[in-house]
């Protein structure tokens, strides 16, 4: 696809001619890299029939790119696929990532500890670190030991990096790439996470593009592209990882950011006007009503020093939920879960929710009760119901991370590769 014709003196030569008449053809075909490989890497394309269903393109221009694709290491061809049982014709040939591609080096840090991945395409983690348990209230300190870790990670699988993301417990300004409230982290209210983290990609050697954003954004980014909300118009993501409780919404395959980056900060809705003080200086908001911690102390558990906050609190719903306590403090919870979403689904009307984190277990633990409040609170829960689902992807913010780091090779890959 990336041929020239000779030139000749005089006139326009045959392969000059040639040349000229595909050239249409072949910007179409090399327009369409970008999008082809989307749809190899979020599933939505196993063969080469339905690639060339999706791009609207001929057989010939989609075995061309995806030729081309195979070409450059992303994804790979199985030209002999074997026929389904009862199916007639010959069968299509399946594409797939390439297992031993380049990978995106992803970063999450949270209240609890950080930790690393390399990611490919898929959404499949290659490799990842164990999660450290210390945070320290520099921000640089973090993201440095972080970043070594991952390219650690590089140096040890010898894989290409195409670039670096970083998840982050808070709402990340745009464009200047600020945490405006770590509330969970004690770092400095607007600490500037994506520089400081790109310096560190940059020292660590990695010569490659590095971005931040929201946790609970890049697990609903995640979970759309390779998980639960696959195939959602307008899907909302609410979940509660290690301290405090996030939203995210994906509008037509596309995050809603708001104006600066900072929508659907949810874990700020009241829930419980007489509940506990937030961190925002209210009260009773699903931030700290919904939250590990909110489930330890509604059950009179106190944290213990072994495991995250989250752990405990998923241990303890499905190991003593038998216990009055137990069950009354997860009910609770359940019930100011419930409300928010009401409230959510009212604004937002959503197709598919899914939850993650604590959230996941509350919905596992009695889903009834969780879709009746919903239900009983919304308009729209009312008339139909919203499908409310479980995050299915492990570590959804790594993956989420990597996926920011994917984007510029998913828009232009021959660009994004250094290949243009």
């Amino acid at each position: 696809m990336r041929g020239k014709a000779a030139s000749g003196a005089g006139g326009q030569t045959a392969g000059e001619a040639e040349g000229s008449a595909r050239a249409p053809r072949l910007e179409r075909g090399r327009g369409a890299l970008g999008p082809a490989l989307e749809l190899v890497h979020t599933g939505r394309a196993p063969t080469r029939a339905v690639l060339t269903a999706e791009l609207g393109v001929t057989r010939a221009t989609a075995g061309a790119v995806a030729a081309e694709l195979e070409a450059l290491g992303l994804i790979r061809i199985d030209a002999k696929p074997s026929a389904a049982a009862g199916s007639q014709g010959r069968p299509s040939h399946r594409l797939s990532v390439a297992e031993d591609g380049p990978v995106a080096l992803a970063a999450q840090v949270h209240a609890d500890g950080y930790r690393a991945a390399l990611v490919g395409l898929g959404g499949r983690i290659v490799a990842t670190t164990p999660g450290c348990e210390i945070i320290d209230p520099d921000p640089a300190q973090v993201l440095g030991s972080v970043v070594e870790a991952g390219a650690r990670l590089l140096r040890e699988t010898g894989r290409h990096c195409v670039g670096a993301g970083l998840a982050v417990p808070s709402a990340v300004a745009e464009p200047d790439g600020t945490a405006l409230n770590p509330l969970h982290l004690a770092w400095p209210a607007g600490s500037p996470v994506r520089e400081i983290f790109a310096e560190r990609v940059r020292e660590a050697g990695i010569g490659r593009p590095a971005f931040a954003a929201n946790d609970v954004n890049l697990a609903a980014l995640a979970e759309h592209r390779h998980g639960a909300g696959r195939g959602a118009r307008d899907l909302l993501c609410v979940a509660t990882g290690h301290r405090g409780v996030g939203g995210a919404l994906v509008l037509d395959g596309r995050l809603h950011t708001g104006s600066s980056g900072l929508a659907l900060e949810v874990g700020h809705l009241t829930v419980n006007p007489e509940g506990r003080p937030c961190y925002c200086g209210s009260r009773g908001c699903l931030d700290v009503e919904t939250d590990p911690l909110a489930l330890l102390d509604a059950a009179g558990r106190e944290p213990g020093p072994d495991g995250s906050l989250l752990q405990q609190a998923r241990d303890l719903i499905a190991g003593s939920l038998d216990d009055p306590k137990v069950r009354m403090a997860t009910e609770a919870l359940i019930d100011r879960l419930g409300l928010g979403l009401a409230g959510l689904v009212n604004i937002l009307n959503p197709d598919r929710i899914i939850l993650g984190g604590l959230h996941r277990a509350l919905l596992d633990a009695d889903p009834d009760r969780l879709r009746a409040v919903v239900a009983d609170r919304s308009l729209w829960g009312r008339s139909g119901g919203v499908p409310i689902l479980a995050c299915t992807l492990d570590h959804n913010s790594l993956v989420g991370a990597a996926e920011l780091a994917w984007q510029p090779v998913l828009d232009d890959p021959l660009s994004a590769l250094g290949l243009a």
